[in-house]
C-alpha cells in the first residue's frame, strides 16, 4: 500500500519574483557584484532591478529558494503533499507566484501584506553563471503570529518533514525555532539549508540555534567554506568540513546528514557520530545544452528531499537530485520541465567511501 504523503512536507522561505535578464560583465562591476553570489540588495543596488526591465529583455520568474524546491519536490510526490509559507503582498507579482505554485500542483499558505509589494530578486547571467540580488520587500515581513495560528499551525502538526532556507534566519528566527522544535518533540524529521554565504556569515547565530535539530543540512561549496570559517574550523577541505558539521552536537540521537554540493563537480555527504562520508560524482551536462544554473540547488534538495520522504537509500535520493538539477539547468531560469517528471534510479550507482 503506498504511503500517504498528503500534507507531509511544509516548507518556509522567502516568495520572490525573479527579474532574470543575460547581462554583461559591465553591469556587474557597475554594481559590485560577483558572478556567481547570492546577497540582499542594499540602497546602491535598488535601481538594478528597474534597469532590468528596461534595457535588457528581462523575464519574470517564480524565485524564492524554498518555494523552488517545494515545486520540484510536489512534481516528484503524490498530490497535495507539499505545503508552503512566506509572505507576499497584494499585487499581480504575487498572483505570478502563486500561479505557478499551481501550476506544479503545490499549496501556498501566504500571509498577504497588503501595505507592502511582494519581494523581487534581480538575476543577472553571465554565459553559465548568475548574480542574485534579493529584495525582499513583503517577504521581510512574515511574523510568526501567521504560522502560530491554528488554523495554519494544522498544518504544522500534519507534516512529517520540514524545510526551511537560510535565508529565513533573516527574517523569522522565531519561526524556524518553533517548527525545528515541534519536529524534535514529534519524531519527525527537520531539515535547513545554509542557502547564501551571508547566512553563514551574518546571521550564524540564527543557524547555529537552529543546529541542534537540524537532521540534514543542505549547501553547496562556497556556502560550506563560510560556515567553516565562521565555526572557526581549521580547515578547508569540504569533506572534514561536511563531517565536522555532521558532528555538530544534536538533540536527539539521530545522527545528522549533511549533504554539499560542488555544482558539476561532486556531492559529499556525511552522517554524523560513526557514519562515514560519501563523495558522488556528477555525470556532466553539455555545455550546449545548459540555459543557466540558477535554480539547479534548490531542484537538488527537491530530488533528494522527495526520495527520502518515500523512504529511498541515500544513494537514491542523490541521484535524484543530480537528475532533477540538470533537468533545471536545461531551462532558463529555476523553471522544470513540461510534462510529467519521471525519475529512474541507475543500477549500482554508488559513491567512493572515505573515512575522515
Amino acid at each position: 500500500m503506498a504511503q500517504d504523503l498528503r500534507g507531509a512536507l511544509v516548507g518556509f522561505c522567502n516568495p520572490l519574483l525573479d527579474i532574470s535578464a543575460v547581462v554583461g560583465e559591465d553591469l556587474l562591476a557597475e554594481y559590485k557584484l560577483n558572478a556567481n553570489d547570492q546577497i540582499m540588495a542594499s540602497p546602491e543596488h535598488l535601481p538594478l532591478f528597474q534597469t532590468l526591465i528596461d534595457k535588457y529583455d528581462a523575464q519574470f520568474l517564480p524565485g524564492g529558494s524554498a518555494q523552488n524546491t517545494l515545486r520540484g519536490a510536489q512534481l516528484l510526490l503524490p498530490p497535495g503533499a507539499a505545503v508552503f509559507f512566506g509572505a507576499v503582498g497584494q499585487d499581480e507579482n504575487a498572483q505570478r507566484l502563486k500561479a505557478a505554485a499551481d501550476k506544479a500542483g503545490l499549496r501556498t499558505n501566504y500571509m498577504v501584506n497588503p501595505d507592502v509589494p511582494t519581494g523581487t530578486c534581480a538575476l543577472l547571467i553571465t554565459g553559465h553563471n548568475r548574480s542574485m540580488v534579493a529584495d525582499l520587500k513583503a517577504a521581510e515581513t512574515y511574523s510568526f503570529a501567521h504560522v502560530s495560528a491554528p488554523e495554519n499551525w494544522k498544518d504544522v502538526e500534519a507534516a512529517r518533514f520540514y524545510y526551511i532556507s537560510g535565508f529565513f534566519t533573516a527574517v523569522s528566527p522565531e519561526t524556524i525555532q518553533a517548527v525545528a522544535k515541534h519536529a524534535h518533540e514529534g519524531g519527525k524529521t527537520f531539515t535547513m539549508n545554509v542557502s547564501a554565504p551571508f547566512v553563514a556569515e551574518f546571521f550564524l547565530e540564527k543557524l547555529t540555534a537552529a543546529m541542534p535539530y537540524i537532521n540534514i543540512l543542505f549547501g553547496n561549496e562556497n556556502e560550506a567554506a563560510a560556515l567553516a570559517k565562521a565555526l572557526g574550523f581549521d580547515t578547508t577541505d569540504i569533506k572534514q568540513i561536511a563531517k565536522r558539521v555532521a558532528d555538530l552536537p544534536a538533540a536527539g540521537d539521530r545522527p545528522r546528514l549533511v549533504v554539499f554540493t560542488q555544482g558539476a563537480s561532486s556531492t559529499v555527504v556525511a552522517t554524523g557520530g560513526a557514519g562515514e562520508v560519501r563523495v558522488y560524482g556528477v555525470t556532466p551536462i553539455p555545455s550546449d545544452e545548459i540555459g543557466d544554473t540558477n535554480g539547479a540547488g534548490d531542484a537538488f534538495v527537491a530530488g533528494f528531499l522527495a526520495k527520502h520522504m518515500q523512504g529511498e537509500p541515500l544513494d537514491v535520493c542523490v541521484e535524484a537530485g543530480h537528475w532533477l538539477a540538470g533537468q533545471v539547468v536545461r531551462q532558463i531560469g529555476p523553471n522544470y520541465p513540461d510534462g510529467e517528471l519521471a525519475f529512474a534510479p541507475t543500477p549500482g550507482y554508488a559513491p567512493a567511501v572515505e573515512t575522515v
